[in-house]
């Protein structure tokens, strides 16, 4: 028989042994071992020492503070800036049979007064605030009246004048080590370089903190970029091929996410909008809808997605590029944190990355300004790599590799190279010939002989380039104006010179030994249909499972989150289903060797679970369906 989770808690009050964190990993959260990293900085923290966690995504950072916090006799502070993640986490929390709450702005006064009331009497065993909360009189008042065990600071790379998203309000932080010296101190966070970690540990005043920087590989993520020719209908048909699976799509302005919400919608996909410009609870039921997939994918800047702990996110579409590699690791972290296959699609232009440059020099000159600049050019590399993306994601982070992944677009469909002198020649020379003052889009048409009046009023039309390149397509001269940006023989410049701020093309000086064919240059053959490969199926993670039943799973896991207001992935994840779908388990035994089935949450949903697993079972029996064995 299975210990509840108020006896584990009792037990390591008196042992504090990693064998009974092990214990609690089973029978309270329902997993079999612990990933990777997550033993010793458990094992730290039980110690009582402070420590800094720096795990991707998905890789179970949670649960390195959360099981010390049943392991010790008082209260667990949880500090993160994300209001709709801690509601989520606590969801999660009390669907496993722990004593958890939140203390924010969206409760009232009388709620917070509840949740302290709570905490005081001993009753809760972790409780999550934002930074404006902590070091305040109000929050000292209460806090002296409760015993506090341990702290974890959540997104810590906010606290970080080098981190992408820094936060002023984090600074205050440093203090805590000071108003509780005896309790440990866990910061973690997903993305933080070495500079980023050096601040992190000063500016929290750690004391001689265990430090764990896992890998920043998440090899279940096919990263692929897709070159823009026509972009809404590259996305839409991506989105389309993805035949109902959750995801989300990134671009950077609200008006953008109005359009592409439309066009999705008149595609036939169930998808909303979430910007900040919307209502407060206008962005609540989108968020929702989406926890409870009910809606499918949801368009979004930046404002969302951080917030999100839904574990079965198919895909990550970016329309428009990030402002840092960190921003995109983390947005792109969103999906597949079941470990189940997933994509991270970059939909790229050049334009792209010189209007978010031209936005940043905008800014007044300051430190701060040269980091972005940093961040920006290194995810602007990323997006014109022609070696395989996620070496070079690795590589950013200080996780040094040389072997190619074999699971993202330049390893799969490595470019194919053709001598591209005479095409690189064309294109020089026409903008060259025009005067240097317009862009790509006029250059091609140029190219083309196109019949426009621009080109008639500007007599281009009797230019000897005129027409040259009639013979390719419009997406054909794209492709190698933008590989002569990434080689550096044009540049794209932003200026206010009476063409309303347009994005023009002008020779650089590398350019002038290749218009005179002084020297050879191999360009990679036009991509013209990319966003096939984008769609190509994934072999799933694990190829037995029976389709059919986990079907019928997850239609009764939908039926009882409804019921139980909750999100479905807050019963089980699609992970665990498949086990399930994999395993057939008859019994309560065997049911709590899925990893993802603890006791609480086997006595509360296990039953039907198995009475539909049994009943699949039965119906197969008679045409000889091959069991399969639990491990």
């Amino acid at each position: 028989m299975c210990s509840s989770p108020a006896e584990l808690q009792s037990a390591v009050k008196k042992t504090g042994e990693i064998s009974t964190a092990l214990e609690i990993l089973h029978s309270v959260f329902g997993y079999q071992a612990f990933r990777s990293g997550q033993e010793e900085v458990i094992q730290a923290a039980l110690n009582g020492q402070d420590s800094l966690v720096v795990m991707a995504t998905g890789s179970g950072k949670s649960l390195c503070y959360q099981i010390p916090a049943l392991c010790f006799n008082g209260l667990t502070l949880v500090i993160s800036p994300l209001i709709s993640l801690m509601k989520d986490q606590v969801d999660q929390l009390l669907a496993n049979g722990i004593e958890a709450d939140y203390l924010n702005s969206t409760q009232t006064f009388e709620q917070q007064q509840q949740v302290q009331n709570k905490a005081i009497s001993g009753q809760l065993k972790l409780v999550y605030l934002s930074p404006e909360k902590v070091m305040t009189d109000g929050f000292f008042r209460f806090i002296s009246l409760c015993h506090v065990s341990f702290i974890a600071i959540d997104e810590a790379h906010c606290i970080s004048q080098w981190g992408h998203d820094f936060r002023p309000e984090y600074t205050q932080l440093g203090g805590l080590k000071s108003c509780f010296p005896t309790a440990p101190i866990m910061a973690l966070t997903a993305t933080a370089d070495y500079s980023t970690r050096q601040d992190i540990l000063q500016n929290l005043q750690l004391n001689r903190p265990h430090l764990y920087v896992g890998s920043f590989d998440r090899p279940n993520i096919r990263y692929t970029l897709v070159e823009k020719f026509k972009p809404m209908e590259q996305l839409c048909h991506f989105v389309a091929a993805q035949k109902g699976k959750s995801g989300i799509v990134y671009c950077n302005s609200r008006n953008k996410v109005e359009r592409i919400t439309e066009a999705l919608k008149k595609r036939g996909v169930s998808a909303a909008g979430y910007h900040a410009g919307m209502e407060n609870a206008q962005r609540e039921q989108v968020q929702r809808a989406f926890q409870r997939d009910n809606v499918q994918v949801v368009v979004a800047t930046i404002a969302f997605g951080m917030g999100i702990n839904k574990s079965n996110v198919r895909f990550v579409a970016h329309f428009d590029l990030s402002r840092s590699i960190e921003a995109y690791y983390q947005e792109t972290g969103r999906a597949g944190r079941d470990d189940l296959p997933a994509e991270a699609v970059l939909f790229y232009e050049p334009a792209d990355y010189a209007w978010l440059q031209k936005i940043l020099l905008e800014e007044p000159e300051s430190p701060q300004r040269d980091i972005k600049q940093h961040k920006l050019e290194a995810v602007g590399e990323f997006a014109e790599s022609q070696t395989c993306r996620r070496l070079v994601l690795l590589n950013y982070f200080g996780e040094n590799r040389q072997k190619p992944c074999n699971n993202c677009d330049i390893c799969l469909d490595p470019p194919k190279k053709y001598d591209g002198l005479i095409d690189a020649q064309k294109v020089l020379s026409t903008v060259y010939r025009t005067g240097q003052r317009f862009g790509v889009q006029y250059v091609i048409a140029v190219l083309r002989g196109m019949h426009n009046q621009k080109i008639k009023e500007n007599q281009h039309d009797s230019l000897s380039v005129y027409a040259i390149g009639k013979d390719k397509s419009k997406e054909y001269w794209q492709s190698v104006i933008r590989q002569l940006i990434h080689l550096g023989l044009l540049q794209q410049v932003i200026s206010d010179n009476g063409f309303s701020n347009a994005t023009t093309l002008q020779l650089t000086e590398s350019a002038r030994p290749v218009l005179r064919g002084e020297v050879a240059l191999q360009l990679a053959t036009p991509r013209l249909s990319s966003i096939a490969a984008v769609s190509a199926p994934q072999r799933s993670a694990m190829i037995n499972y029976d389709k059919d039943l986990f079907a019928r799973l997850r239609f009764l896991r939908k039926q009882i989150a409804d019921k139980e207001n909750i999100p479905p992935y807050i019963v089980f994840s699609d992970a665990t289903l498949q086990e399930m779908a994999h395993y057939l388990p008859q019994n309560s035994s065997e049911m709590l060797q899925i990893n993802g089935v603890g006791a609480v949450k086997l006595e509360r949903f296990g039953q039907v679970f198995m009475n539909i697993i049994r009943d699949h079972k039965a119906a197969l029996s008679p045409i000889g369906k091959a069991d399969f064995s639990l491990r």
